[in-house]
């Protein structure tokens, strides 16, 4: 049997931890805990405990169950116990109407082509879990799909979710690229792209930054919840103002002949470029042309902008990497 996981056993750790506090009929010292909870028990000293027993204690208050600290015995303030109320980690019932329930499956269904999906099958999930029966297989019509192909956008919406301030280089329009420390406030489909509002620190003010155009890793900076959303801030992202200055419109490939009959039929120019090449400048869809362009595999190549070469590049070696890991 294969070891549990790092993320698996912390998860078990806090769930015996919030056995151990919730069903204890009075406060918990800290040297019973560490007696009653392996990974506490194990620890390779006194100091190694407590920094693990203190950050359980925020990761449960992140989770909204708070961690109360007690005096013992009256006459030793120094003797602290710890206890959980069971208000706290006791949910109400959960009902829904019909046709909320409608729209949960539609909801969930639309982000199922998403990087986010695991989270809405899991939401379902606990739903089921809580008595609440959803039906997936509800006729949709005309039914949505949000796609999230950028390869910031996990990192991103995490820092939403949980307000934490973020550092990341970002390539603007002209192709210069700098580094930006913000604080995530919201994130907005336009067209089938992603943007993020958020408060430019270094700049004081509201800006918004297309997470296509995000270049390498963003780091997070900071504790969650350090600052607050404005309860405007979905819609003080106006995009539309924007959008039309902040797109090139148009992109140049090159194909060998006999191929790319799809982008052949779509370019406002074609060229020859060599016996056995065209060059074509068509109308650049983001989402659509990069793909386009890299299911052609050696028989296409992005030329410009600089942004679709490397949107195609990175289509390209995420093909390889999935291919290589098929083939293990």
């Amino acid at each position: 049997m294969s070891p549990a996981s790092p993320s698996a056993e912390k998860t078990e750790r806090l769930l015996n931890l919030i056995l151990a506090l919730k069903s204890a009929r009075r406060p918990v010292s800290k040297q019973r805990l560490r007696q009653s909870i392996d990974d506490y028990r194990t620890a390779s000293s006194v100091e190694a405990f407590d920094r693990m027993f203190e950050r359980d204690k925020d990761d449960l208050r992140e989770l909204g169950i708070q961690v109360r600290a007690t005096v013992l015995d009256p006459f030793f303030d120094d003797e602290v116990g710890y206890r959980i109320d069971s208000s706290e980690t006791t949910l109400p019932a959960i009902s829904f109407a019909p046709d909320e329930l409608v729209a949960l499956a539609l909801a969930a269904r639309a982000w199922s082509g998403a990087s986010i999906s695991g989270s809405a099958a899991a939401a379902l999930r606990k739903l089921r879990l809580a008595g609440v029966e959803v039906d997936e297989s509800v006729p949709a019509g005309v039914e949505p799909r949000i796609r999230t192909r950028e390869p910031a956008f996990p990192a991103v919406h995490a820092a939403v979710l949980a307000r934490q301030p973020i550092v990341f280089d970002y390539r603007r329009a002209d192709g210069t690229v700098s580094t930006r420390h913000v604080q995530p406030w919201t994130l907005k489909s336009w067209h089938g792209r992603w943007y993020l509002a958020a408060h430019d620190l270094d700049r004081g003010e509201q800006r918004a930054f297309r997470l296509g155009r995000v270049v390498g890793p963003v780091r997070r900076q900071g504790r969650p919840g350090c600052y607050e959303v404005p309860h405007d801030a979905g819609i003080a992202l106006d995009l539309r103002t924007s959008e039309p200055d902040d797109e090139p419109g148009t992109a140049l490939v090159r194909v060998r002949r006999g191929t790319g009959h799809s982008l052949r039929r779509q370019a406002l120019r074609e060229a020859p470029a060599g016996p056995d090449w065209v060059e074509l400048e068509v109308a650049w869809v983001r989402g659509r042309t990069e793909h386009e362009v890299a299911a052609l595999g050696a028989a296409a190549v992005a030329l410009a902008p600089d942004e679709l070469v490397e949107l195609v590049r990175a289509a390209l070696a995420g093909a390889a990497h999935a291919h290589e890991w098929a083939a293990r």
